[in-house]
């Protein structure tokens, strides 16, 4: 699950400037490149939790020069949250099919909680898609 972004880094008085023409609210910065790609990160991270919530659609990836990889956790819920809308399954029918409960669902598919790869692998399962770990 190799979910990249390409951003675009530009100076600007004495930063760098961090913006992505897929997530038009993803701006930031930082005194170096280094620093700058940092911050997007977690910014990306942010722009995709925000979207999620509001269940809005989420950009196919892109490349470019400068390329942010999601983390694997997050690369993984964001394809159980595509799968859910591609098959129009909401978090009520998703629980049913794990027999879990909507609280254990809500932190499956928070980008910001360190769920354990077991619920990761079902919940994916539940949506017809496979965990495989290289």
């Amino acid at each position: 699950m190799d979910i990249t972004y390409a951003v675009e880094l530009q100076p600007d008085d004495g930063t760098v400037l961090v913006t992505s023409a897929e997530f038009p609210e993803l701006t930031t910065y930082g005194e170096d490149e280094d620093e700058a790609m940092g911050r997007a990160r977690d910014a990306l991270q942010e722009a995709i939790a925000a979207r999620m919530d509001v269940g809005a659609d989420l950009p196919a990836p892109t490349r470019g020069r400068h390329q942010i990889a999601l983390p694997p956790l997050t690369a993984a819920k964001v394809v159980i949250y595509q799968e859910m809308r591609r098959q129009h399954v909401g978090k009520a029918e998703l629980a049913r099919r794990l027999g879990w409960r909507l609280p254990k669902i809500d932190r499956v598919m928070d980008v910001q909680h360190h769920t354990r790869l077991d619920h990761i692998a079902a919940a994916l399962d539940a949506v017809g898609r496979r965990l495989e770990v290289a």
